[in-house]
């Protein structure tokens, strides 16, 4: 439940500050004609998310158990390579994710009201569609009944609550911090799924090692107790894996986990060329230098203490923001 709970949040919230980008830049623009149409492409994508989930659920019923372990299987592979993909792009994009919104609505604003409809479905479809999959492939791995269903919707409904607070102004953290570390831990959740998708496949028929486990630790985890069913809600664990499973979950957690948290994988600020390509500023005289030339001015000696010198200091005293000739009553 967990697992599916993290699912829901991190999913969610990503979704909810699409939304709540998309809303307050048009907003804070004056552009309110245009909510209607953003809205109407959100509610499109939220239908179509549960949609997918349902055709998820209920289309694989009508399946022999072959099929339906075969599907399973490859939908795991495939969502675990989609969140995989999603965790990366938004650690090393989170801090560019509103520029990059407002780009996108300026120029769907051009275009007119189809546009803003086909944009926001996009944007927000996306994060609706990769949670319809990795919940439903995390449900049917767990095989837990309805649990993993209410720990996603709950997780869901805490991300939304966490929109509406960020829009209010009512809650700031670290977005960077908040994603880089649900996403190391959705990682770990995802370790799990892919392990028991290939487990699926074993069953289906489709690999070879069904019957080559790698340990059996039932006796000390059963899979009905407490613990073992939080380790398999968390985690996906399961006390009798195949080589395979372990091989394939240790393949891709240990050098993912590495990857993720290795420094420099957030994108730098797009400020930094820009600052990089500006002029240099001139260089400040310095103590051995005898002359310094100034565009449009005579040379003057720096050590003469002439009147020029006095009336630079004091010029410079003004740019400073200090007031020349002590300080007026």
């Amino acid at each position: 439940m967990f697992g599916n709970y993290l699912i829901g949040l991190r999913e969610g919230l990503e979704a909810s500050l699409v939304v709540c980008i998309l809303i307050a830049y048009l907003v804070k623009t004056g552009r309110r004609e245009a909510l209607r149409p953003v809205w109407i492409g959100i509610a499109l994508a939220v239908v179509l998310s549960f949609a997918f989930g349902a055709a998820l659920q209920f289309g694989s019923q009508t399946l022999t158990f072959q099929a339906q372990e075969a599907l399973g299987g490859s939908l795991s592979i495939i969502a675990v390579c989609l969140v995989t993909w999603m965790v990366f792009w938004m650690r090393r994009t989170a801090r560019h994710l509103k520029s990059e919104l407002q780009g996108k609505l300026d120029a769907a604003l051009a275009m007119g009201t189809t546009a803003l409809v086909i944009t926001a479905f996009l944007s927000v479809g996306r994060e609706g569609l990769e949670t319809a999959l990795f919940v439903w492939t995390a449900a049917q791995s767990a095989n837990d009944g309805v649990r993993p269903l209410v720990g996603a919707l709950l997780g869901l409904l805490t991300a939304v609550l966490l929109g509406w607070l960020f829009y209010r102004g009512a809650v700031r953290i670290n977005l960077a911090k908040f994603f880089t570390w649900t996403g190391g831990m959705l990682v770990v959740v995802a370790a799990g799924v892919l392990a028991y998708g290939f487990h699926d496949l074993q069953e289906a028929g489709f690999l070879p090692g069904l019957t080559s486990q790698a340990f059996d630790i039932s006796e000390q985890i059963p899979a009905d107790s407490w613990y073992g069913t939080l380790l398999k809600g968390v985690f996906n664990f399961q006390p009798d894996p195949t080589v395979l499973q372990v091989t394939v979950w240790a393949l891709y957690l240990i050098p993912t986990l590495a990857f993720f948290f290795a420094p420099g994988r957030v994108a730098p600020n797009r400020a930094t060329p820009a600052a990089s390509s500006a002029p240099v500023a001139p260089k400040e005289p310095q103590p051995h230098d005898t002359q310094v030339a100034v565009p449009g001015a005579p040379h003057t000696d720096v050590g003469s203490g002439g009147a020029g010198d006095t009336q630079r200091v004091r010029d410079g005293a003004r740019r400073a923001g200090d007031p020349a000739g002590g300080v007026e009553g």
